[in-house]
C-alpha cells in the first residue's frame, strides 16, 4: 500500500504500483492497450505483481472456468475465505465510529467547559488530539492494519471531538454539534449516491487534482496557524470572517472528494480480493474523512455564529 497521511493522503489497496488501480500495468488477461484510459478497465493490481502480497488471487486461476458441458451453465467463481467483503468494511467502520462516538459523548459529559473547568478540559482535549495524531501516523506507515491501533486512535479522537464540540455548542453556537453531524451525514449520503450513480468518476486525474488541492489547503492552514501562534490574532484570516467561510466550504468539498476516493478504494479492494484485514484500513480511511468533514462543518457554524 501507498503511504497514508492521516491529514490528507488517501491509501489504495495496491502496495507496489500506485493508488488503487490507476498506475498498475495491464495483467495477463487484462484489457487491451486501447482501453487503458478507462480506470475501470485496468488490470487487477493484485494479480501477478512483484512483491505484491495479494498476487495469488483465487480468481486468477479459476478452476471453475470451464463451461459446464452437461448443463451449459456459465462458469462460477470459486468460494473464497479470508477476502474482504462489503460487510466486513461496514462492520469495522461501524465499530470504529462507535468507539469514537462513545468516547466523544463521555468527554462531553465528564469534561465540563464552564469558566472554572474549561482550561483543564480543553488541555485534556488537545492532549488527546496529539495522541490520536501520533497513532494515526503510526498506523499510516504500517504495512498491515492494526485493529487495536485504529480503535485507540478513534477513542482519543473522540475525546478531542467531544471537548471541542462541547466548547462550540455551549459557548459559541447552541446546537452546533448536531448541525455538524447532520451536515456530515448529508455529505456522506450525497457522495455515496453520486458515486453509485456514476456521476463521480474516480480516475488518476481526479486523484491527482484532489491530492494537489489537499496539499495546498493543509499548507495554507499550517501557515495560518503559525502566524496566529507567533503573531497573535487570527493569523492570515483564513479561519475567520469571509475568508474563513470560503475556506470552510472548500474544506467540506475536499472532504466530499476524499469520500469518493475512499469508496473507490473499498470497491477495488472487494473486487480484487484484498485480504479481510484490509477492511480495517478502509474503516480507518472512512473515519478520517468523516472526522475531517465534521470539523469543517463545526468550524463553519462557529464562524457564521461569531459573525452575527
Amino acid at each position: 500500500m501507498r503511504s497514508r497521511n492521516p491529514v490528507f493522503s488517501r491509501r489504495g489497496f495496491s502496495r507496489d504500483n500506485g493508488y488503487a488501480g490507476f498506475n498498475t500495468a495491464p495483467q495477463a488477461g487484462g484489457p487491451a492497450v486501447g482501453t487503458q484510459g478507462d480506470p475501470y478497465a485496468q488490470g487487477n493490481p493484485y494479480a501477478q505483481q512483484s512483491g505484491n502480497p495479494y498476487a495469488q488471487n483465487p480468481y486468477a486461476q479459476n478452476p471453475y472456468a470451464q463451461q459446464d458441458v452437461q448443463y451449459g451453465t456459465p462458469p462460477q467463481a470459486p468460494a473464497t475465505t479470508g477476502r474482504m467483503t462489503m460487510d466486513d468494511v461496514v462492520t469495522r467502520t461501524a465499530s470504529t465510529l462507535g468507539v469514537l462516538v462513545v468516547t466523544a459523548a463521555l468527554a462531553w459529559a465528564l469534561l465540563p467547559v464552564d469558566d472554572a473547568h474549561i482550561s483543564r478540559s480543553y488541555g485534556l482535549g488537545i492532549g488527546a488530539a496529539l495522541i490520536a495524531m501520533v497513532l494515526g501516523f503510526v498506523q499510516s506507515f504500517k504495512r498491515k492494519a492494526s485493529p487495536a491501533l485504529i480503535l485507540a486512535y478513534a477513542a482519543f479522537e473522540g475525546v478531542f471531538l467531544g471537548v471541542l464540540s462541547s466548547v462550540v455548542d455551549n459557548r459559541i453556537a447552541s446546537g452546533a454539534a448536531m448541525q455538524a453531524v447532520i451536515g456530515t451525514m448529508a455529505v456522506f449520503a450525497a457522495v455515496l449516491v453520486a458515486y453509485k450513480a456514476g456521476w463521480i468518476r474516480v480516475n488518476r486525474r481526479f486523484y491527482g487534482f484532489v491530492m494537489a488541492a489537499a496539499l495546498g489547503f493543509v499548507l495554507l492552514m499550517v501557515v495560518n496557524t503559525l502566524f496566529a501562534v507567533f503573531g497573535g490574532g487570527d493569523g492570515l484570516g483564513f479561519r475567520s470572517g469571509g475568508l474563513g467561510i470560503v475556506f470552510g466550504v472548500i474544506g467540506v468539498l475536499l472532504g466530499a472528494c476524499f469520500l469518493a476516493l475512499d469508496f473507490k478504494q473499498v470497491e477495488d479492494g472487494v473486487a480484487y480480493g484484498a485480504p479481510r484485514q484490509e477492511a480495517w484500513l478502509a474503516a480507518f480511511g472512512l473515519t478520517l474523512t468523516l472526522v475531517w468533514i465534521y470539523m469543517e462543518f463545526l468550524r463553519l457554524i462557529a464562524i457564521l455564529n461569531s459573525n452575527d
